[in-house]
């Protein structure tokens, strides 16, 4: 029995030690100077990528609509959009940190939801953590948990936020 109590301790303590290299693991950074000009969020993959003329410059782990598969629908269905879109506003202020809005609904998916006799919906951001929960850190890719948007760390949302402009596109695919 003693010998079984100290493999649980010590699966414990790897285990502990692992997520907290995983915490504390510092994230890829953007160079100085970059636009973004491009965003490619790849749903599936639970990745957001960014690029600038043409080239990538850096990719992001993303958590998503708590609904995950397939395409928005209509308001409070759960779901992440997937089309063309654009980077429409800039909140520094956001309950999740800060956020850049994405043109969610476009007369497309604003006729979709009509024909379900539903309303489209609107307010999709890529944004951060919850004001207050940003210790949640990496961990929150770990389930999909919003509304719709896309959620990357503060530290990642401030980086892409300070290196992106309205009206830049994003393609969210499947």
């Amino acid at each position: 029995m003693a010998t079984f109590n100290k493999i649980v301790i010590l699966s414990f303590l790897t285990i502990l030690v692992v997520l907290i290299i995983y915490y504390f693991l510092p994230i890829q950074k953007l160079p100085d100077g970059i636009i973004i000009d491009k965003i490619v969020v790849l749903k599936s993959e639970h990745k957001l990528i960014a690029y600038s003329e043409g080239h990538m410059v850096v990719t992001y782990k993303i958590a998503i609509g708590k609904n995950p598969i397939g395409e928005k629908e209509y308001e409070g269905d759960g779901k992440t959009p997937e089309g063309i879109y654009m980077i429409s506003d800039k909140n520094p202020k956001s309950d999740f940190h800060k956020n850049l809005g994405i043109s969610y609904p476009n007369p497309t998916d604003i006729l979709h939801s009509q024909q379900l006799g539903r309303p489209a919906g609107g307010s999709i951001k890529i944004h951060g953590l919850k004001n207050g929960e940003d210790c949640i850190g990496k961990f929150q890719r770990w389930t999909d948990w919003t509304n719709g948007c896309i959620a990357l760390t503060n530290q990642e949302i401030d980086e892409l936020y300070n290196h992106t402009k309205i009206g830049t596109s994003i393609e969210i695919k499947r």
